[in-house]
């Protein structure tokens, strides 16, 4: 389905992606502190109309493709931004504003096209340690939605009055704390149809075991049940519901035992149905779903499978169906088909083979794009003319040692040549390495599984010795 193009070596371990809206701009906040923007080259179809247009022979490489070996990766800029580690970053809805928080109990407000700063302010905390970020996001031009390790939601007013983006002053205009742990995840849900702004004021957040729904006028509006399964990931998709109401939409939620659950829009109080992503056997899970096991041993507990850290929709626009990709924590992609409740096993992707992955986006021209541990890889859908399988030879590659001349100084680029993985010659060691770690870690799953969850399954089907 998907086809590796390239792998983009970092210096220092990813936290947090973000894509420009419109332009094929992504940038990175890395552990050491680093926020760098890179430039991508166009989509294969638009570099085929330049081309077409161009009396050279050659395309350049600024607009040649990644698959053709002859594409580049432009480093618009790059900079330390935070002392600590960046944690989190956001495009603002235009893409003329980029925000990111760190460990430093910081957030910057900068130019992504320079990274030139703006504003900054600073993350409030109500004990003498700071408070440090979790998530970013930002929900419609007037709020800015900043997520802490102490749990509190801050919602922040964006508007100043000149368009640029800054909060309207250094204190958020709200604080919430719509679960007992910190946020991992915020899914806006659309806007109703008397809105008269067209942009959302709801979004679903989990956190813990527990999601929520929190109105930006209103504050938390409903919790659910306790999942007893930590919830890790989220994305809404349109279209899906109940029979009688198929155009309602559902929230499809990644959890820490491998299993995606699906929630229909407005019935908050616990999940419809569930989705073995990874059933904890060093493979892809067997895809089934089970509707009705909501409370107990029924629901499994966090012993199954590998963790679902990232997930997100596929856009409609590519024709593939109501699908989304999820992002597991042995550094695998699976393809979950939400309409056949089932992973689809043709698509057999890996972003690492070591580091789980952290984050998941498809960019303006519909390339996926992974990062985990010090990798960001570009995928594009695999095309029937173009044939082959759509798996995955990791490269591991070296880091490239990045000059800081030019560190932090706007408008300088430096390029660096895309990587291809279909030339691995490691490729077979390294596969049979993971195999037998997989299997390694899913024998120590099983043990503990047994220890903790007797007779019920770690995904809640009731065994009996002896019978099928």
């Amino acid at each position: 389905m998907f086809e590796n193009l390239c792998t983009l070596p970092l210096q220092a371990d990813v936290f947090a992606t973000a894509l420009h809206p419109t332009e094929p701009l992504l940038t990175v906040g890395l552990a050491s502190g680093h926020v760098e923007t890179f430039r991508l080259p166009p989509s294969g179809a638009s570099a085929e109309d330049e081309h077409d247009d161009d009396d050279d022979d050659e395309l350049d490489a600024d607009t040649s493709t990644l698959s053709d070996g002859r594409g580049a990766i432009d480093t618009v800029w790059k900079t330390r931004r935070h002392k600590g580690s960046c944690r989190c970053l956001a495009y603002g809805h235009d893409g003329r504003s980029l925000y990111s928080a760190g460990t430093d109990a910081l957030v910057k407000h900068f130019d992504p096209m320079t990274g030139q700063v703006a504003s900054k302010l600073a993350i409030p905390s109500t004990t003498t340690v700071p408070d440090a970020p979790t998530l970013l996001h930002v929900l419609n031009p007037q709020a800015l939605l900043l997520a802490t390790d102490s749990g509190a939601l801050h919602i922040y007013d964006l508007r100043d009055g000149d368009g640029g983006g800054r909060a309207k002053t250094g204190r958020p205009a709200q604080t919430h704390f719509p679960h007992a742990d910190y946020v991992s995840s915020v899914t806006p849900l659309p806007p109703s149809e008397e809105s008269t702004s067209g942009f959302p004021k709801q979004w679903v957040s989990t956190g813990g075991t527990t999601l929520a729904v929190t109105d930006v006028r209103r504050g938390v509006l409903v919790r659910s049940e306790d999942q007893e399964d930590e919830l890790l990931s989220s994305c809404f998709m349109p279209g899906m519901g109940p029979k009688k109401n198929r155009s309602n939409g559902v929230v499809a939620v990644g959890s820490g035992s491998g299993v995606l659950t699906l929630w229909d829009k407005g019935a908050w109080d616990d999940q419809q149905e569930r989705i073995i992503v990874d059933a904890g056997i060093g493979g892809i899970g067997s895809g089934g779903a089970t509707k009705g096991a909501r409370k107990g041993g029924a629901r499994g507990a966090a012993a199954g499978g590998e963790s679902i850290d990232a997930i997100v929709r596929v856009p409609q626009d590519m024709g593939l169906g109501k699908k989304v990709v999820c992002g597991v924590g042995d550094g695998s992609l699976r393809v979950v088909d939400l309409v056949r409740r089932e992973v689809d096993v043709s698509a057999n992707l890996r972003h690492d083979d070591m580091e789980g992955v952290v984050s998941l986006a498809f960019d303006s021209a519909n390339r996926l794009i992974s990062a985990g541990g010090r990798t960001v890889k570009v995928w594009e859908e695999l095309s029937e003319l173009q044939g082959g399988s759509g798996d995955d030879d990791d490269d591991s590659g070296d880091d490239d040692d990045d000059d800081d001349d030019g560190e932090g100084k706007g408008g300088q680029s430096t390029k660096r040549a895309a990587q291809s993985d279909s030339d691995d010659d490691d490729s077979d060691d390294s596969d049979a390495d993971g195999v037998a770690e997989m299997k390694r870690r899913a024998k120590r799953r099983k043990e503990v599984q047994n220890s903790r969850l007797g007779p019920m399954g770690a995904h809640g089907v009731l065994g009996f010795e002896g019978m099928d």
